[in-house]
């Protein structure tokens, strides 16, 4: 009842407001992942009643989308609308699970683990048509979740270290390889931007990687950190401010004793 209603306030807005009839797929992408930033924020937050909210925004930007794509105006070949990709995704699922509903010639497919879903998954979409394992990561993927990805994928291929250790050493390696390229240890030597910045690289993969091994998400981590730092670094800004005083006129010692008084808040 409430996604017919969805429907039909659609179907009205594409046809009545003046704004809703000029969208296009083009013009609605960035304000859709700016609605997808939302709800990763409120998810972060743990609101809930922002999770609802911004739930029913991403919603209304699907609907939008298989409108568009089910109007006279685009060639009948690519023309779908929203039961299309209902049914679409549907049909993903069942195949894509066939320790649940059997295989396409009505065999039954173990899988009693996680590991084992992820394996079958990545075998099934090689047979749909995909050229590699890592086909599906979006390429525009913001680099730390698509490091993330990556690793996720080829472990589902089996390429994956057996154990914890094994990565904190490949850690402390490419720490070692960053320090001798950024010459830590023989100050007033050149450096080689190009070649330092890709050993930062293989540093941050791989304690990516360790972080994967502990259960950890790299992304969510970071984000709090950003939070963290963000809510300290703003009671410094007040309480300069209280004290009649600007961060510019401020000593580095002299914020460090707000900074202090933050951490412990």
């Amino acid at each position: 009842m409430a996604f017919n209603r969805l429907l039909t306030i659609m179907d009205e807005l594409r046809e009545q407001c003046p704004w809703d009839r000029k969208q296009t797929l083009d013009s609605l992408r960035h304000l859709t992942i700016e609605e997808t930033y939302e709800l990763s924020d409120a998810i972060l937050n743990k609101d809930m009643a922002d999770i609802r909210k911004e739930l029913g925004d991403v919603q209304l930007h699907l609907i939008f989308y298989a409108k568009i794509a089910s109007e006279t105006g685009i060639d009948p070949a690519d023309r779908f609308d929203i039961a299309d990709v209902l049914n679409g995704e549907c049909d993903k699922l069942i195949s894509r699970h066939p320790h649940i509903y059997g295989d396409a010639n009505g065999n039954t497919v173990v899988a009693d683990t996680e590991e084992q879903v992820k394996a079958n998954w990545e075998q099934l979409k090689l047979k749909e048509g995909n050229k590699s394992v890592l086909g599906g990561v979006p390429a525009s993927l913001p680099a730390l979740v698509k490091a993330m990805r990556i690793q996720e994928k080829a472990r589902g291929a089996g390429f994956d270290w057996d154990e914890k250790e094994q990565v904190w050493e490949k850690v402390e390696e490419e720490m070692q390889e960053f320090k001798a390229e950024f010459n830590i240890e023989t100050p007033g030597q050149s450096i080689d931007p190009q070649k330092a910045e890709g050993e930062f690289g293989d540093l941050l993969f791989s304690l990516v990687n360790y972080a994967r091994f502990v259960d950890i998400n790299p992304e969510t981590a970071l984000e709090r950190t950003n939070k963290k730092f963000i809510n300290r670094f703003q009671y410094i800004e007040e309480q300069a401010r209280a004290n009649g005083k600007s961060l510019s006129d401020m000593t580095l010692a002299e914020m460090d004793v707000y900074w202090n008084q933050a951490k412990q808040n």
